[in-house]
């Protein structure tokens, strides 16, 4: 038995009225969602573990989530909705080659779906592969599979990526519009990195992709206050410097201000890590762990890196 692409509607309007727990994750990903569903195909077993799910994955307790998702899927085996579910989590709990094969499940299945892009994008983000390497699996015939994962890079702040997915989609009002977007993000983004070097060699920064550059550039994009691709910029110095605190943090500060406080904690805590002596860095940590926290409303751990923070640095 097939999941309908009504209760798909349905989950995604489930989430929303229970906290807009996925909205948090995904900020930018949001489409108008039919609230009608017909469950029934579904027996009462099913709806009671898929919904329980949803419930504790909300409240972040994933272990228990992806035994209920799991079970749903012992009862459905080819429910891609599940599967989809299943990748999250299994992301969550950073399972990142078992989160690929849900995920890749679902998209095959449905390849037209935005959510399914979004996840799998990051889920390979996090491993550090490119998309490029599975062109073989994936639905590159499929002209709203490549509108959707154009848009997924532009919102990632991956413009360049964005640019060469659109020049191999046909071409309609929506590849016009964003084309029109993405050139502008190019333009942005190109003119800070030439802002950043200029300032990084005015000041003996060495030569290109060293530690004092990447930091030049991105103090210079915290003081503008551009964090557009601060994350992305951050992302590429953790690849070269995975040691420094100092990447983690700008990061987690992007993360933060693209409303995305989960992907910042996973960030900022990270960092925490590598953290050893640096009063001020530490306290600019706190800060953005607490307010992360107090997005998806857990007032527990934000008071308790509030009380960290230490007055005067």
């Amino acid at each position: 038995m097939k999941i309908s692409s009504i209760l798909l509607t349905f989950f995604w309007g489930y989430l929303f009225i229970s906290a807009s727990t996925y909205a948090q994750e995904s900020p930018q990903i949001r489409e108008n969602q039919s609230a009608e569903v017909f469950l029934e195909d579904y027996s009462d077993d099913f709806q009671e573990k898929f919904f329980e799910a949803l419930k504790q994955k909300g409240i972040e307790n994933y272990d228990r989530a992806i035994n209920l998702m799991l079970a749903c899927k012992q009862l459905d085996a080819e429910n891609y909705v599940v599967d989809h579910e299943l990748a999250q989590l299994y992301l969550k709990e950073k399972q990142y080659p078992v989160a690929e094969e849900h995920a890749l499940t679902a998209l095959l299945a449905e390849p037209d779906n935005l959510w399914y892009t979004n996840t799998y994008v990051d889920i390979l983000q996090k491993q550090q592969k490119s998309i490029e390497g599975y062109r073989a699996k994936l639905p590159f015939n499929n002209a709203k599979f490549k509108e959707n994962l154009a848009l997924v890079y532009y919102r990632k702040g991956r413009a360049k990526a964005a640019k060469a997915i659109l020049t191999e989609t046909p071409k309609s009002n929506f590849t016009q519009i964003l084309s029109v977007k993405i050139d502008d993000l190019i333009e942005a983004q190109e003119a800070t990195i030439t802002r950043s070097s200029f300032s990084a060699t005015n000041n003996n920064s060495s030569e290109s992709g060293s530690f004092g550059q990447y930091k030049a550039r991105i103090q210079g994009m915290l003081r503008t206050n551009n964090y557009l691709a601060l994350d992305q910029v951050a992302e590429e110095a953790l690849e070269n410097y995975p040691s420094q605190p100092y990447f983690y943090y700008a990061q987690g500060y992007a993360f933060n201000k693209k409303s995305k406080p989960r992907d910042a904690i996973e960030s900022l805590e990270a960092g925490l890590d590598y953290l050893v002596g640096d009063i001020a860095l530490a306290n600019k940590f706190y800060q953005e762990l607490a307010d992360a926290y107090n997005s998806i409303n857990n007032s527990v751990k934000a008071n308790m890196y509030l009380r960290k923070i230490k007055p005067g640095f």
